[in-house]
């Protein structure tokens, strides 16, 4: 059997790189790298999220982390004020909750709509 792609960077389209590079770097806590084309590049473990100028769509549905330190990242979303305020299996998904499948996580949305979730590194549901 061949052995599946390994993912390696995913975009992340914003209409400002300005705005969204000092976005990311404080969510992310990393200066990340400048790369020329309207890009800076996050790494992101074995991925690089690549934060993208153009005028498309955001993404369409959030993009998945895992970090060591959750409460640390969820005070950098509350400070940059971009927690969701919708509803995860009838919890909020802009507060630390565990989760049905028992990850501890959080959602948010960045200004250009696009939706990231932050987990606790130590309860990663990966269906095995």
């Amino acid at each position: 059997m061949a052995e599946a792609p390994t993912l390696f960077r995913i975009f992340i389209p914003v209409s400002d790189l300005r705005a969204a590079v000092e976005f990311y770097q404080q969510l992310f806590d990393s200066p990340g790298r400048e790369i020329r084309g309207g890009r800076h590049y996050f790494d992101c473990g074995p991925v690089i999220a690549a934060v993208v100028e153009n005028s498309g769509m955001p993404i369409a549905d959030h993009i998945y982390f895992s970090v060591a330190d959750l409460e640390a990242v969820y005070k950098r979303a509350f400070d940059l004020d971009c927690l969701e305020d919708s509803y995860v299996h009838g919890a909020s998904a802009g507060e630390i909750v565990t989760r049905p499948w028992g990850e501890r996580s959080f959602y948010v949305r960045d200004p250009w709509g696009n939706g990231l979730c932050f987990v606790d590194e130590t309860t990663l549901f990966t269906g095995r």
